[in-house]
């Protein structure tokens, strides 16, 4: 029985390119400091008109076109973000409307960070649940330039927006999604939050005078968590399957700062795999980032049939998870 795998990706980014020393103005640091920090040079921000669904519409258009798949052929369509259009309806819902996927379930996934990662295993089992056929819609997508402060230098200069989606159908035997890893530690919910704007906090004059609707981060805190849990659950899965480290061939992590990410390459083994970063010109986009960096990487032609594909993310909650896809070159 043919197993499901990505057949079509695509992604989104808006046209103001804003470069470190906009950012660095703002939050009171310099280029060099960013760089120094982050390994980050650019980022995109999203007009005023545009919001979460309107990237999410853009890439999952292209992902749909590269898959050769119409709209109307989905089953599912699930949205990761942590940036809604609107607290309800979801997100998921202005994306099906605006392609026409009026067949589609639809629904929204946040896990923050992570997002796309879990949405890409809902999205599989969901489909190996069925009837074997039909194809599902996942995209990440996020506006984080509406969330953070601009003044705090600890997450200004981190964040960027955009959008990433693929396509998931039947690929032939012996390709497709291979497993996922996917874990949850509630009890660290506070390194990474946004206080007020839900039913415990609402917005009001009061959180707006004292900045509780921005993105608000413990760092270290993050570095510490992401160190430790990320090869944890690279270890679970690849153990899971029977691979090997040095046997994958890429690996898509998320994109959340290019220093850190170069600090837990050496932890999770991958000796063999090259890894593909696009965090210096995109920065972090939050659940884009992994759909986005995959998606440039399969344009430029880095997956050869048979690859084994490794993506990884890690973000609020505080959430880890990992996707592992035998790579199918006739579907994609």
């Amino acid at each position: 029985m043919n197993g499901f795998g990505i057949v079509g990706t695509g992604s989104f980014l808006p046209d103001d390119v804003v470069p470190n020393r906009v950012v660095a103005e703002r939050a009171g640091v310099s280029d060099e400091w960013i760089v120094r920090k982050t390994g980050i040079r650019s980022r995109r921000y999203a007009a005023d008109y545009e919001a979460t669904s309107d990237l999410a519409v853009k890439a999952a258009e292209k992902a749909l076109a590269d898959a050769g798949v119409p709209a109307e052929r989905l089953r599912w369509i699930v949205v990761a973000t942590s940036t809604p259009d609107h607290p309800q309806p979801a997100t998921a819902c202005l994306v099906q409307h605006r392609i026409g996927a009026d067949r589609a379930a639809a629904f929204d996934l946040n896990a923050v960070c992570t997002g796309f990662v879990f949405a890409l295993e809902t999205a599989t089992r969901l489909l190996s649940a069925g009837s074997g056929a039909g194809y599902a819609l996942v995209v990440g997508a996020d506006v984080y330039s509406r969330l953070v402060d601009p003044t705090d230098r600890r997450t200004a200069v981190l964040f960027g927006d955009g959008a990433g989606a693929v396509v998931l159908g039947p690929v032939r035997p012996g390709r497709g999604v291979v497993g996922s890893h996917l874990a949850t530690r509630g009890a660290y919910h506070r390194m990474i939050r946004v206080e007020a704007g839900g039913s415990r906090l609402p917005a009001s004059e009061k959180t707006l005078a004292g900045g509780e609707h921005y993105f608000q981060m413990d760092g270290r805190a993050v570095r510490e968590f992401v160190a430790s849990e990320v090869p944890e659950t690279v270890r679970r899965l690849l153990g899971e399957h029977g691979v090997a480290p040095e046997a994958v061939d890429h690996f898509v992590p998320h994109q959340a700062n290019g220093v850190m990410l170069t600090e837990l390459m050496p932890r999770l083994g991958l000796t063999g795999a090259r890894t593909h970063l696009t965090v210096a010109e995109h920065a972090n986009t939050g659940a884009g980032s992994i759909p986005l960096a995959l998606d440039t990487a399969r344009r430029d032609g880095a997956f050869a049939d048979g690859d084994l594909v490794l993506m990884a993310g890690f973000g609020g909650g505080m959430s880890t998870g990992a996707t592992l896809v035998r790579w199918d070159t006739q579907h994609s």
